[in-house]
């Protein structure tokens, strides 16, 4: 269930997971090395260690310090990191081959077995680390041939997707694997520059390393600011306002203080997540378990109205599932596969579910047609969107009491049965980890929260697992359209995720900066 929490719990921030952030590509733009960029973010990450940290802002921050054997670029390909190379064997075994001359901030050269080793901790389940069944299969080991420099990462189930996980590996060094609880508030990694001070809560500075030229497809750090400063600015206001003043170069705002940011004229980048979604209880009990009520629910809902409130406008329609820019599988999944506003359609289909209309209800076998809806508690976008969904099923005839989530609590409440619609935006880097909140078994034991059983799903899912990365998209997309049709799940917008810059050059990766690409101008 940590795993579960840990992203959904990040649908609303910046950065999917410490390990989806790792850069890609090299430098650009204009300026020189000179100076220092400082940072806003919207909390504090808490702990910095690679193996256990599970919020955004870590992630941001541990992109400055450590490297990742592989990293997608802009147009969604593998280019090198660590690795110089790599042979992909089926679904179950990759090899790559290291670069030489990589060293650790204090000059310690990283070896071979120093990066099995890492694969390793991770897959060892005493270690309890958030990244076992994320971005390292379950069932993975890894070798190490100092002879020929290369790491072989195997698991013995099928893992089309193994490559692209590696990304999400931020490599430590010997001396912080074999202490990790000393990551905590400290760097040790190969990337461009070194955790050099600490007051929690308050800021956090990284200094720039000499000698740095192994960055994603080659990049170095020679351009790159001599200090970073990631400051801790809770109030998106404070933030906008210190961005204007010049007391920070980068922020990510979200709300209506973006408005004056924009007017200024500052410098933006943007990705977009997942927001909107809607998940059905489908377990015996739930009126949701029924597909004709399923239909007349979304039949019922304006969710183009829905999206503009939630996103204050800004928001775009979902063509799929919750998954990182740039998306290995990019395609409109979603386009003539759910069902339109349409209120008549709505109570044709809870006729044929055996609904009566009966005053300004609905009636079956002597009960009264209730759904229980849960949302996450987002802000007052979200707030009002979800009232406005209450209102448009009210106006159906249909009774709802509501209750809230947050990213913390997701666990207890979706993972309980006291719910029967939820509002649960689920993103993450690859197509296969968002498969166990449709299948498998429902919390404790696994992720469904909504005991979804959909075997035109699972028989797609399974046909992808069985091709290498891309040349299972058209499994992996038919699977998504699947879960459509059955109203199994209803994706319908996306929030642009942005981050406002004054005074630097700056890029995203899924929302992280990258490091080699950041100019102070």
């Amino acid at each position: 269930m940590r795993t579960a929490s840990r992203i959904v719990a990040l649908t609303t921030t910046a950065c999917l997971t410490a390990a989806a952030c790792g850069g890609s590509g090299g430098g650009g733009g204009p300026g020189g090395a000179a100076g220092t960029v400082t940072i806003g973010l919207g909390s504090d990450p808490g702990t910095l260690n690679p193996f256990a940290a599970a919020n955004s802002a870590a992630g941001v921050m541990n992109a400055f310090a450590y490297d990742s054997l592989v990293s997608i670029a802009a147009d969604g390909q593998v280019v090198p990191g660590l690795a110089k190379s790599w042979t992909v064997h089926g679904v179950d075994k990759v090899e790559f081959s290291l670069r030489e001359g990589v060293t650790c901030g204090d000059g310690t050269p990283l070896g071979v077995s120093d990066v099995a080793n890492q694969f390793n901790y991770i897959a060892d389940p005493k270690n309890q680390s958030p990244l076992l069944g994320l971005s390292v299969p379950r069932t993975t080991t890894a070798t190490a041939d100092d002879a020929t420099r290369t790491v072989t990462v195997t698991t013995r189930d099928p893992a089309p997707m193994l490559l692209r996980m590696s990304a999400m590996v931020a490599i430590a060094c010997p001396k912080g694997l074999k202490a990790p609880d000393t990551l905590a508030r400290a760097s040790d990694g190969t990337g461009p520059y070194i955790l050099s001070d600490v007051v929690p809560g308050d800021h956090y500075t990284y200094v720039k390393r000499k000698g740095y030229t192994w960055g994603p497809a080659g990049a170095g750090n020679d351009q790159s600011p001599e200090k970073v400063i990631f400051k801790v600015v809770p109030s998106e206001t404070t933030a906008a306002n210190l961005l204007l003043s010049g007391q920070l170069n980068i922020a990510q705002v979200l709300g209506p203080d973006r408005q004056r940011l924009e007017s200024a004229g500052l410098k933006q980048q943007s990705v977009n997540l997942l927001l909107g979604q809607l998940l059905f209880a489908e377990t015996p009990g739930h009126p949701t378990a029924d597909e004709h009520v399923r239909r007349a629910l979304i039949h019922a809902l304006d969710l183009g109205q829905i999206g503009t409130v939630a996103t204050g406008g800004k928001g775009v329609p979902s063509k799929g599932l919750g998954l990182a820019e740039p998306k290995m599988c990019p395609a409109d999944n979603i386009t003539g596969n759910l069902p339109a506003h349409d209120r008549a359609q709505a109570a044709a289909e809870l006729t044929a579910a055996g609904w009566t209309k009966s005053g300004d209800g609905w009636t079956k076998d002597g009960r009264t047609l209730e759904i229980r809806f849960t949302y996450l508690s987002g802000g007052e976008q979200i707030l009002a969107a979800a009232e406005l969904t209450v209102q448009q099923w009210k106006a159906l005839g249909i009774k709802v009491t509501t209750s809230t989530f947050t990213g913390t609590t997701l666990a207890s409440v979706v993972g309980g049965d006291a719910w029967d619609v939820s509002w649960p935006p689920f993103n993450a880097a690859l197509p296969d980890q968002l498969v166990p909140f449709f299948s498998g078994p429902r919390p404790p034991q696994g992720m469904n929260f909504g005991g979804t059983d959909n075997p035109d799903h699972q028989r797609l899912v399974a046909a992808a697992r069985v091709k290498s990365d891309a040349a299972g998209c058209a499994d992996w997309n038919a699977a998504e359209v699947a879960l459509f049709k059955r109203v199994d799940v209803v994706p319908f917008v996306d929030t642009p995720v942005t981050m406002f810059g004054k005074g630097v050059t700056f890029r995203l990766d899924r929302g992280a900066i990258v490091p080699t690409a950041l100019r102070k101008n």
